[in-house]
């Protein structure tokens, strides 16, 4: 497959594409419910509560801070994440966006 041309796309449309493309595994989106159920964690905490490896939960982690949907702070020999609430607002505002398009349009279009 070929390079993806982001270029080709405003900011605003590569930013939601890499922040959908973050939450779009669902060991992504069971990192997230832990971090918000704990409000913050430690890395080893997180491996301890879902059923991967440490490499795989740790390149999760990545690609959600990538994402700017989480962040990470080192406390001593670990890192500590919490959710970063700015990347997930904007997705709100694009999806409430594309509901408010989507109820303007007719039932009959397709």
């Amino acid at each position: 497959m070929g390079v993806t041309k982001t270029t080709y796309y405003n900011n605003a449309q590569n930013e939601m594409a890499l922040i959908a493309k973050a939450l779009g595994h669902p060991a992504r989106i069971a990192i997230l419910e832990y971090i918000l159920k704990v409000n913050t964690c430690i890395c080893t905490d997180i491996v301890k509560e879902i059923p991967l490896a440490q490499p795989t939960i740790s390149q999760h982690l990545k690609e959600l801070k990538n994402a700017q949907i989480i962040k990470g702070n080192i406390e001593g020999n670990s890192i500590c994440y919490c959710i970063q609430p700015d990347s997930l607002q904007k997705l709100y505002h694009f999806l409430g966006n594309v509901l408010q398009q989507t109820s303007k349009q007719e039932n009959n279009c397709c």
